[in-house]
């Protein structure tokens, strides 16, 4: 464990007026599922060190583990409580008798039966960024979000959020309750969001929250092919972009990254970082990223790309490449913002 201190990383409000935030938060999603086995003594030592370099914004969903990602951080949340913000979702429904079904659920009683759950397993009285996972486009948009806006008349969450959304649906929810931040994929491989997302979160002062700024860890080069690199169960094997000759095709355009992170004396996971925080000047609004990893070294990692700036020409050499990529996100897009951009 290191003894040395660590650098704090500075922090920007979230939405119009929530509390002061990290500029870069913690994804916490890997450590539960999805990734394969994970060391837990390693991942709470990883936890601690969030603090410690002033990642305060922690990102959980009641999906991650089934559960099991909120009870993991419960410990660490009560040691912590005034030093983090948590955020946690709802909205994707699972069952213990079927490992693979999945459903999008936005009905009012959903979302009521769905925050007691969590506040249960996190051991906390209140949540302070409460998500919808993904949009339910069968539920009129005003039901959902006003359910949740009960929620914090309640008591029960103090800020809200939203995943996956276009510019016209944040707009549509923002009219109903404010909305602090929007979370949707966002890296130098994923730029679905500036078709109309990022403009309305610009236009609304909605804090971007991008998850999987990394590319799920393609961007660093911990995995050249998931098919073949990574173990069973982990769910990247699934993704069209991370296999076979996608996954050659899409190697090929990490080429730049590999240049400015010599140049900086970085790593490519770093410049790729710095990219996505470099947005936040490109757009004109907040963005906190949320790389996950079950390591100190990677979050300490991470954490230094904040104070690395990329040059005009060095965005010029990253901005073609999302447009190169080879395959979707992910095998079924239907429940992104993607597919409901007009």
């Amino acid at each position: 464990m290191s003894t040395s201190p660590i650098e704090k990383i500075s922090t920007v409000r979230l939405g119009t007026d929530g509390p002061r935030i990290g500029v870069q938060g913690f994804g916490a999603m890997g450590i539960s599922e999805f990734y394969g086995d994970t060391d837990q003594t390693a991942a709470r030592d990883t936890l601690e060190a969030t603090v410690e370099a002033g990642v305060t914004l922690i990102d959980t969903a009641d999906v991650y583990g089934s559960g099991a990602n909120e009870e993991f951080l419960a410990p660490f949340l009560a040691a912590h409580r005034d030093e983090v913000t948590l955020a946690t979702k709802f909205a994707i429904e699972r069952r213990a008798d079927d490992p693979q079904y999945r459903a999008v659920n936005n009905s009012p009683a959903y979302i009521k039966k769905s925050v007691e759950a969590s506040l249960r397993r996190l051991n906390i009285d209140v949540i302070d960024l409460y998500y919808m996972h993904r949009r339910d486009p069968e539920v009129p948009f005003a039901e959902s979000v006003g359910a949740m806006a009960e929620l914090v008349r309640e008591g029960k969450v103090k800020y809200l959020g939203l995943s996956e959304v276009t510019g016209a649906e944040l707009r549509e929810a923002y009219a109903v309750h404010p909305i602090a931040a929007l979370q949707s994929e966002w890296s130098v491989f994923s730029r679905d969001v500036e078709r109309s997302a990022v403009a309305a979160a610009t236009e609304l002062g909605v804090t971007f929250v991008p998850y999987s700024p990394l590319g799920r860890g393609f961007l660093t080069g911990a995995f050249a092919d998931a098919g073949k690199d990574l173990s069973e169960g982990d769910f990247r094997k699934f993704q069209p972009r991370f296999t076979g000759d996608n996954a050659t095709a899409n190697a090929a355009l990490l080429e730049p990254l590999h240049k400015i992170a010599a140049a900086h004396g970085a790593t490519t996971a770093q410049i790729a970082l710095a990219w996505v925080q470099q947005r936040a000047q490109v757009h004109g609004l907040t963005v906190v990223p949320i790389p996950g990893t079950r390591k100190r070294s990677r979050l300490l990692e991470n954490t230094g790309a904040t104070r690395i700036t990329l040059s005009a020409e060095e965005l010029a050499l990253l901005e073609p490449i999302a447009g190169q990529v080879a395959g979707d996100r992910y095998p079924d897009m239907s429940s992104t913002s993607a597919a409901r951009e007009q």
